[in-house]
């Protein structure tokens, strides 16, 4: 049986987020979320629905979208993340890794750009 590490809960700011439930070192494997992928004709009926906030760009070239299974798809983005994803092409899983020593009870961010320094402009206002 494993030891649950993260949990969601209400950021009292901005609706839901991933949490840690224990502490984490820079460079842990926080979550390994599976993912199911999707065709890239399939892109167009998920930007139909609410699943269009919350699916990864997937494949060597990013032409795919994948949906995040386990807390993957509700990780909140910040312009200064605690955390980084990777995906996982072999595993078929987004991996996320602790950027900086992560303490119980913080809320995990990443960039949703996919590199941690990036700056770059996302879908929606940010709440800072």
């Amino acid at each position: 049986m494993s030891l649950q590490k993260v949990s969601v809960q209400d950021t009292g700011k901005y609706g839901r987020g991933v949490f840690a439930l224990c502490d984490f070192k820079k460079g842990d494997l926080i979550e390994s979320a599976p993912v199911i992928v999707l065709s890239k004709s399939e892109r167009k009926y998920i930007k139909k629905t609410k699943l269009n906030e919350y699916f990864f760009n997937w494949g060597k070239k990013y032409r795919n979208p994948a949906i995040a299974l386990g807390y993957g798809s509700l990780y909140n983005h910040s312009y200064t993340p605690n955390s980084k994803f990777v995906n996982n092409l072999d595993q078929y899983t987004i991996d996320f890794y602790a950027l900086k020593d992560i303490k119980k009870g913080e809320e995990i961010t990443v960039n949703y750009n996919g590199d941690p320094d990036s700056e770059s402009n996302v879908w929606f206002e940010v709440i800072k």
